[in-house]
């Protein structure tokens, strides 16, 4: 049987920023979500997903790469994916796969200029994107680059536009089996407008929104942030609808794997002075829903999975080898059901805000810092102080910081030694961790 016959297409449809209680798969009252539910109850649900970096270009490309952020080297926004590391497109591509990617890249470091072809991970073939795709286009004026690093510019709503690219290729006639990636800006801020803006027709539907208790006893921009955010949620789930219809009239729906997912979340400046980069659940914990051949399981999957872990279950999925270099693993087998080793903790490295690790459990969060370094010179440190401990059963949207206490020594020092030991595993040096004050 040829590769075409036998192999499946692949989609990833990935939005930036989105936390996972915006779905309503994932418990949210707001029906934002219909057709990403309806591919919940048909495929599988990932129960409990984080990052492994909540800020944009080192998560992206530990999707890309299977790999750490310290062994990626994009450790931080604004460095270069080095062309020596293989990526999901080098894999597929010599699977004999066509691969395609479509909006935001940001593993350049170019900004608002072309991203050069050395420089795309090795997606050859079908490009339409932008580095940093905030910097070049705004909601009602999108603006990319194509293959020969022309300008494009796409009519309407940005979410809208991109999708009718994403149809369009999805219609094309071909002869290989197809991996495509298409990356959304939204749910993201419009960086120099500094909100979240929804498509006029959600201009105004969410202005009395549900909000997370997370977020409902701390000061931050929650208040005038959510009912935009809640907008571009809406109109991204049209866009998955669309994708999927575009599918199903293809007649290739039932031989291609979809997965839904995002970078890393937000927690809306509640925990520091901006979005994202802090260990807590409001900005790590992400929604992640598969479907197609294998998948189509109406099941859930509880165990822990992390973003690195997306590259090695991807190939996986459709049937191709895992390199042994890569350091996530493949959720493929807890789809099936068989557990087997699978290690119930998730390592989360913490940049640009602050040189931070963090190990979260079902139970606990741990996270330790740098208090001297900013976050945006270094990768790691030489030594940290331990910051955050949540008992999660307890505590789920974590109010009560319990890092000092001493009725917690013993867990404490049990995560400690968890953390240092997927640090070790990262590649990081040893370091030591000096123990956290109450109230610090």
């Amino acid at each position: 049987m040829s590769r075409s016959q036998s192999s499946p297409n692949v989609l990833v449809f990935f939005t930036d920023q989105q936390r996972w209680d915006t779905c309503g798969c994932y418990g949210s009252p707001m029906e934002l979500t219909p057709n990403l539910d309806a591919m919940a109850r048909r495929g599988v649900r990932f129960e409990n997903v984080f990052t492994c970096q909540p800020v944009c270009a080192p998560a992206r490309a530990s999707l890309q790469t299977g790999l750490h952020g310290t062994a990626h080297g994009v450790w931080r926004n604004g460095l270069a994916l080095d062309p020596s590391h293989r990526t999901l497109a080098h894999h597929f591509r010599a699977a004999g796969y066509e691969v395609g990617y479509l909006g935001k890249w940001h593993l350049s470091g170019t900004g608002d200029r072309p991203v050069p072809l050395e420089l795309r991970g090795g997606y050859e073939g079908y490009w339409e994107g932008a580095d940093i795709l905030e910097f070049t286009s705004h909601p009602y004026d999108c603006r990319m680059y194509d293959q020969d690093n022309e300008p494009v510019y796409y009519p309407g709503y940005r979410v809208d536009a991109m999708t009718d690219r994403a149809v369009e290729f999805i219609s094309r006639d071909r002869e290989a089996p197809f991996f495509f990636f298409v990356s959304y800006l939204e749910p993201h801020h419009q960086n120099d407008m500094d909100r979240f803006v929804p498509p006029e027709r959600y201009a105004a539907s969410y202005k009395n929104p549900y909000v997370p208790p997370d977020l409902r006893a701390r000061p931050g921009n929650w208040q005038e942030s959510l009912p935009g955010y809640y907008g571009c949620v809406r109109a991204l789930d049209e866009a998955l609808g669309r994708v999927l219809e575009a599918l199903e009239q293809r007649g290739i729906a039932d031989n291609t794997l979809v997965l839904f997912t995002s970078d890393h979340g937000c927690h809306f400046r509640t925990r520091n002075a901006e979005y994202k980069r802090s260990c807590h659940d409001g900005c790590t914990r992400i929604p992640m829903v598969m479907q197609g051949p294998g998948l189509n399981l109406s099941r859930s999957v509880p165990q822990m999975v992390s973003v690195v872990d997306f590259a090695p279950t991807l190939l996986s999925a459709a049937g191709l080898a895992v390199p042994q270099a890569m350091q996530g693993r493949d959720a493929t087998a807890l789809v099936g059901g068989a557990e087997g080793e699978w290690e119930e903790e998730v390592f989360i490295q913490i940049s640009e805000y602050t040189v931070g690790r963090a190990i979260r459990t079902p139970r606990w969060k741990y996270c330790v810092h740098d208090p001297h370094n900013s976050g945006w010179g270094k990768p790691a440190a030489a030594g940290y102080v331990e910051h955050h401990l949540y008992d999660l059963y307890a505590d789920p949207w974590e109010q009560v910081n319990l890092i000092g206490r001493r009725e917690y020594d013993g867990q404490r020092a049990h995560l400690k030694e968890r953390l240092l030991a997927h640090m070790g595993a990262a590649g990081e040096a040893e370091v030591e961790i000096l123990d956290g004050k109450f109230y610090e």
